[in-house]
């Protein structure tokens, strides 16, 4: 059977008649108010009920702690107490014996001008940051405009080795077969001209601009590639020439092997095709 709540009834009562029965509880030392579980199982209450009748007990303390910490209010000197219920009404009160003396009230004194001087700036102060907050990073100063190298001395150490390979390119062209001709027969017959300048003119002036080419890096991957190979190719081909020519004129020789020769006429074709090439390389984006 289940034991009765509040009032002798089973079932549950509003907030306002269980919160005496909350506040009469009994509860263990140093626990000033009742668990939730334990309200819900002395009155047979859900935990919504349970958690309001708990708040209002805990504001009830609050406010009993709260009037016991006002301070009490001090009596002016010369008031007259009031009257103590327990006291007989025919006995006089008690008023302060030696009030005050009344001071006739005056107008204040005129306050004297005061003289503001003007406070001194402030010294400014640099805020340091904290250590943990990183700083922005400083911007590195423009670095000043340096002078392109001078190319002037190119020039004189291309004078004799223009000399050396001209000579050399003519005198190989001579023993291969390369001489004079007349370009233009027929419109003038008084033309001529010696066709062995075609071989250091070819050679040499394509080896130069391959070189320009692969060093300037402003062409295309396959451009450059192609121009540093065939620079390179270039390059060897005009001092295997040179050490030819030097060799067939040490040994007097005066006409040159078949081979020599044979690889000498394809010269120029060859230097016309590599020349061809890399000019559409260097135009090909793709």
């Amino acid at each position: 059977m289940t034991a009765p709540t509040v009032n002798g009834t089973r079932y549950p009562q509003p907030i306002e008649a269980l919160l005496p029965a909350a506040r009469d509880l009994d509860l263990p030392d140093g626990q000033t108010f009742p668990s939730r579980n334990r309200l819900m199982r002395e009155f047979r209450i859900g935990a919504p009920k349970a958690d309001d009748l708990l708040a209002r007990l805990k504001a009830e303390h609050a406010k009993q702690i709260e009037a016991e910490q006002l301070p009490t209010p001090r009596l002016a000197r010369g008031a007259i107490l009031p009257a103590d219920p327990d006291t007989d009404p025919a006995e006089p009160a008690v008023t302060d014996p030696d009030p005050l003396p009344d001071v006739p009230e005056s107008e204040p004194p005129a306050a004297e001008p005061v003289e503001i001087t003007p406070a001194e700036p402030a010294e400014q102060v640099t805020t340091v940051g904290h250590p943990d907050t990183p700083t922005p990073p400083t911007p590195p100063a423009p670095a000043e405009p340096s002078r392109p190298a001078v190319a002037w001395p190119v020039v004189l150490l291309a004078l004799p080795a223009f000399v050396a390979i001209w000579s050399g390119w003519v005198g190989l062209g001579g023993l291969t077969g390369f001489g004079i001709v007349h370009p233009l027969p027929g419109i003038a017959d008084g033309f001529s001209i010696n066709s062995a300048i075609t071989l250091p003119v070819g050679v040499e002036t394509y080896g130069a601009y391959a070189l320009y080419v692969w060093l300037s890096g402003r062409v295309p991957g396959p451009a450059r590639r192609f121009a540093k190979w065939s620079a390179l190719g270039s390059l060897a081909v005009g001092a295997l020439g040179q050490i030819a020519y030097h060799l067939l004129e040490a040994a007097g020789v005066t006409a040159a092997p078949w081979w020599i020769t044979t690889a000498v006429a394809c010269l120029p074709v060859a230097v016309l095709g590599m020349g061809a090439a890399l000019a559409h390389l260097v135009r090909t984006h793709d």
